[in-house]
């Protein structure tokens, strides 16, 4: 079985190693060559606009002190063109908070603020991720391979979500106040956290809470003194913006893991899909409180409920996509050590299977694409002929066998065992 496969990965500290240092030196591998990509170094004078691009071009503006064109499409679209020389255009709807963490790198030539990005945040997430895995920490590597890649690939920041998250994690039992600080520092992506702000109000970490929504006020104060009030109209004009894109299918939706753009790309109206948005984030919701409440009562560990938190953080905002699933890759760490005792074999290797697929869908779509149309075509422009968005299957599928799993977890202990013996 797939199952038996992954997990013979961590069957000795030997097998262990030989993976950690494949993994790591494919990815070091690709920091380096997109260091130069990035760096628009030799080839690469014009290309496709990347999200670091992006990210880049918005520090630009804060020290030009013209912060405010990012947020209009208008203006942002002719700053993208003029940065890559290419035609393809990203939204930008980051709040305020993130505009200020990215800006010191427009101090610095693209190419080297890349390469210091993507180090610093995935060495925080490698090292956060193997803190929470121990032993299992070369397994999710694997599992994890191809949402390490895309982050690599594009210079977003799942890395630094992920860490957040898996930090939020690891002290919001003992330590509600760095667990909090955590929290409150994914302002930076507020849909990513719905979640995590859910398991500690239903744990009641008040502490935590009270920290992080401070972190947030203080942060916006700190926004608002620096880029001036007009800065969040601006900001809520772009998320308008964004929204009216969204639903003519402007974004790159094959790379989207929501199941608005699954049912999107299917031809579903926009209208219904989002309220069919709705009912999924309320299901994975469902999921995270179900799992604090059998922890509650025994039936499962503290980290099973903080790991389907962590799964089910990527499945509530229809914006979700590929380079965010890290943070699926902190929830599996958690899930790891009772996986095996509540998942058969069978189920387990649909885990393991749906991560892999939601990861390597859009990256290997991506490539397609550029290999049939030209790399610096704008594939987005591509959207409704081409490519599906199987990445929302996947997470849906992912959500259902939580639920399963859950609600199994609530049965009698006669009527578990008879449920996980026909489940093999």
């Amino acid at each position: 079985m797939f199952a038996e496969t992954l997990e013979a990965v961590q069957s000795s500290p030997s097998k262990r190693m030989i993976y950690v240092r494949f993994v790591l030196a494919a990815l070091a591998i690709m920091v380096l060559f997109k260091t130069f990509r990035f760096g628009r170094w030799g080839a690469w004078q014009a290309r496709e606009l990347s999200d670091f691009d992006a990210f880049y071009i918005v520090a630009r503006q804060v020290w030009r002190g013209e912060l405010d064109l990012v947020y209009r499409f208008e203006t942002l679209i002719k700053l993208q063109q003029a940065f890559t020389g290419s035609t393809s255009f990203m939204p930008w709807t980051y709040p305020p908070q993130f505009d200020l963490l990215v800006a010191p790198f427009a101090l610095l030539p693209a190419g080297i603020a890349y390469l210091l990005f993507i180090s610093v945040t995935l060495t925080a997430y490698l090292l956060t991720l193997r803190t929470i895995a121990g032993n299992s920490f070369a397994q999710v590597l694997v599992v994890l391979f191809p949402a390490l890649a895309i982050n690599v690939g594009c210079g977003q920041n799942g890395f630094l979500t992920g860490t957040l998250i898996g930090i939020a994690c690891l002290n919001v039992e003992r330590r509600q106040i760095i667990g909090g600080l955590a929290l409150g520092a994914m302002v930076i992506k507020p849909h990513l956290a719905i979640a995590a702000g859910v398991y500690m109000l239903a744990t009641r970490r008040f502490v935590a809470l009270s920290t992080a929504t401070s972190f947030v006020l203080a942060s916006s104060l700190i926004c608002t003194l620096v880029f001036g009030w007009q800065i969040w109209i601006a900001w809520l004009g772009a998320i308008r913006e964004s929204a009216i894109f969204l639903g003519y299918g402007f974004y790159p939706m094959f790379r989207m893991i929501s199941a608005y753009s699954t049912l999107g790309r299917a031809g579903i109206p926009p209208n219904i899909a989002f309220w069919a948005q709705a009912a999924f984030a309320s299901l994975a919701l469902f999921g995270g409180v179900l799992a604090v409440w059998l922890g509650k009562a025994r039936k499962m560990s503290p980290a099973f409920a903080l790991g389907v938190t962590a799964m089910v953080s990527v499945m509530i905002s229809p914006y979700a996509y590929d380079y965010d699933l890290p943070m699926v890759g902190i929830g599996l760490a958690l899930l790891l050590p009772d996986l095996a005792q509540v998942a058969s074999s069978r189920e387990r290797s649909a885990v393991y299977g749906l991560i892999l697929l939601a990861g390597a869908y859009g990256m290997l779509q991506s490539a397609r694409l550029a290999a049939q149309f030209g790399s610096g075509s704008d594939l987005s422009d591509m959207n409704d002929k081409f490519a599906p968005a199987v990445g929302g299957v996947a997470m849906m599928a992912l959500l259902a066998l939580l639920l399963r799993l859950l609600w199994r977890a609530t049965q009698p202990a006669s009527a578990l065992s008879q449920a996980a013996q026909a489940a093999e």
